[in-house]
This record gives C-alpha cells, structure tokens and sequence, in this order.
C-alpha cells in the first residue's frame, strides 16, 4: 500500500509547482517549522502533525497570480480565502481532515488568535506555520531587492523583522525558538533545494509507515483534483469528471473493479502537472502560437515525475502521464506507441478528449455529443486513439455525455 508520508511529499511537489519559477515554498516551510519545533521540543505527534500540514499549507491556492501576492507581500487583506479553501479540501479526507485548522489559521496573527479561543496546540501550530512561511516570503522579498547578497547577510534584517512582529503577528515563544535555530548558518543553507530535499527525506525515513488503501487514496485524489480545475474557470471540474467518464468506460469494457478504482484515481490526478502553467496561458481567448503550446506540453511530464515518486503509485503514475500520448507515437511528452500505451492509459486519453470537447474553452464553445464523435473518430482515424475505447463511447454516447457535463450543467455553463 502507499505510505501516507511519501504521498504527502510528493503531492506537496504539485503545490510548488504553482509558484512556477519559486518552487519548493512548502518544503521551506515544513523545514523551518521542524527546526522551530525542535527548539520547542514539541510531542512527537505534533511535529508529525506540523509537517504535513506545513508542506499542505497552500492547497488553497491554485492561480499563479495568487501566489506571487503570497510570497512577495508580508500581509494583505483577503489572505485568509486560500486559508478557509484550503480547510474545505482538507475535510474531504478523513485521513487529512486533522490537518485542516492548522491550513484555516495559518494566516491569523497571534494577537486575533488570542481572542478566538480556539484550541492552545491548534493555536501554536498553525501560527508557527504562519511566521515560517512569513519567514519564507521575506527571504524571497530581500533576494528580490538585493540580488546580489548573499542569504545569510540577507538573514540578518529577517531575524530583526521576525523579531519586530513578536506578539503582534507571532507568539513571542515562536519568535524565540525561531531566533535559536536561525543564528546557525546551517539553517539558511539547508534552505537550498539540494539541502532541503535531503534533510526531509530523511525526516520522513524516521516516521513509522502509515499505509492508505484504494479508497483513501482516492479522496486525496479527489482533493488535489479540485485544487488542479480550481486553475481556469475553464477548467472547473475536468479532472472530476475525466476520472468519473474514465471509470465509466473502464466499466462498460468489463475491466476488475481495482482496475476501475485506479483508473479513475489517475484520472483524477492526470493534470497535476498543470499547476505549473501561468494561469494567463490557461485563460487566453486565441489559440495558443508554437511556444506557448510548447509551454502547456511540460504538463504531462511534470504528472509523471510527480507521481512516479510514489511507491505503489507506478501504473497510475503512468497512466495519468501518458494521456496525451497517441497509438501512432506522436503524441507528448514521451512519444508512446501503441506497444507503450495500456488499455487503462487509452481510456483516460479519450476520456480526457471527450470531456474537454464537452466543456467550454477560452476559445471555443462546448460542443454537442454527435459533433464530438465527429472529431473523435477523424481523431482515431489519423492513429491518435484506440477504436475499441471509442465504440464504447459511442455505444453509451448520451450517458458519456451527461458524466462530461454534470457538473457544468449545475453552474448553468
């Protein structure tokens, strides 16, 4: 089964790829707030706690735009949106649903969660993420007004604004402990990608394995999901209703009913990758030049690398990688063949076609059943999909039709 733990990291790594060029702010985060939490000498469920919440900390934030604010700005009113959406996805998964008050409160100063009177450990932990992350931004702040020093003369003028915040915006305990661990050079060095990597992978290699099943796995799935279509208004409830018309196909071709489960978990995650696409890309109301095209094409590699970190994960990995691939090979990132391309992978391809085609685009209106088939079969005609996946189609066109839309049709689109 998949360790709870390597799934995290490795969804944390969809999360980054939202900062576009600045990756890796969850993983800073989680490691700061590790160190902090050594210096407290926290319970050892609570520092495990702390990390996955750290590295899940912005599941609400979706658009690159949003990011950047994040980052590059200490404090801003209406931050806490991506806080109290971030606390929605997390209580879809009863094995993450602890986790979700420290993502609500993650933005709360001290002296607001002082009168709230919530919980002391939901208090502390959340705002040690806060004042990390705060942390994290003002390190991208200074390298972006003086790039040309170092971080550790950089790290001087973050202690001393971390310190002026002490009860205001951070427990003066937190800002205490941050100040211990922050003198030692190693702190800011372990920052580096190389350094940040190494160090929590071998924090997790400490931590007793925690195994998810097929059905909690897919209501994570189903999470990261949301936080994908959640990109475009353009793409609201794709992936949901990929995985949901892939499961559908699956069933109608008589495949085991595990082989359905993870097929429609692969649906659910195949466009993780395009968290990394600027969000002006998604949006644009003309067809894509050469290079932008070439730009969305990086989505699908980075859903492969992505999952393929993921021991248990390999078929469902390469399932969601490939859905752009054709039988012909001349489909991306990787050019597989019809010897390359499963049963499982060839559903989801066309799945992911038929829903899109359904669905409205910057560019183009939704298009009905029949004129969908249409293009299809010219599609598989030309070498680009199987033709048994679209006879089936075909066969329940109508009911592949309403799986496309359910949720569009809710919205009015």
């Amino acid at each position: 089964m998949t360790n709870l733990h390597q799934l995290i990291y490795a969804l944390s790594d969809a999360l980054d790829l939202v900062g576009v060029d600045d990756v890796n702010h969850g993983k800073r985060v989680a490691y700061m707030a590790l160190e902090c939490a050594r210096v407290l000498q926290l319970r050892h469920a609570d520092e495990e706690k702390l990390f996955h919440a750290a590295l899940l900390h912005d599941c609400g934030v979706s658009s690159s735009r949003i990011h950047d604010k994040l980052v590059y700005t200490l404090d801003w009113e209406g931050a806490e949106d991506h806080c109290i959406r971030g606390y929605q996805l997390l209580s879809i998964s009863p094995v993450l649903r602890h986790l979700n008050t420290l993502v609500l409160y993650h933005h709360t100063h001290y002296d607001t969660l002082l009168s709230l009177g919530i919980h002391a450990e939901i208090a502390m932990l959340s705002n040690l993420i806060f004042m990390v992350d705060r942390v994290d931004a003002l390190c991208a702040q200074k390298r972006l007004e003086h790039p040309k020093l170092s971080i550790l003369t950089l790290s001087h003028e973050i202690r001393h604004e971390v310190a002026s915040l002490g009860g205001t915006f951070f427990n003066p305990k937190l800002v205490e402990a941050f100040l211990t661990c922050s003198t030692r050079e190693a702190f800011w060095f372990n920052l580096a990608p190389d350094e940040l990597h190494r160090s929590l992978h071998h924090y997790m290699h400490s931590l007793e394995h925690q195994s998810v099943d097929l059905v909690e796995l897919r209501q994570i799935a189903e999470i990261f999901a949301l936080f994908v279509d959640a990109k475009s208004p353009y793409t609201a409830d794709h992936s949901l209703d990929v995985a949901a018309l892939s499961r559908f196909i699956a069933q109608k071709m008589d495949l085991p009913p595990d082989v359905c489960s993870k097929i429609e978990i692969a649906g659910l995650l195949h466009d993780l990758g395009k968290l990394r696409i600027p969000d002006e890309l998604l949006n644009k109301a003309e067809p894509l030049n050469d290079e932008e095209f070439d730009t969305i094409k990086i989505h699908a590699f980075e859903t492969g690398q992505i999952l393929s970190q993921i021991q248990g994960l390999e078929e469902i990995a390469q399932w969601a990688a490939q859905h752009h691939e054709k039988l012909n090979g001349t489909g991306y990132p990787s050019k597989n063949g019809a010897k390359e391309l499963s049963l499982p992978a060839r559903i989801i391809a066309v799945a992911d076609i038929f829903q899109a085609l359904a669905q409205k685009r910057p560019y183009r209106k939704n298009l009905s059943p029949l004129k969908i088939m249409e293009l299809l079969k010219e599609y598989q005609k030309s070498g680009g999909i199987d033709a048994n996946v679209l006879e089936t189609v075909e066969t329940h066109l109508q009911a592949c039709w309403e799986i496309s839309i359910r949720h569009s049709s809710k919205l009015g689109a």
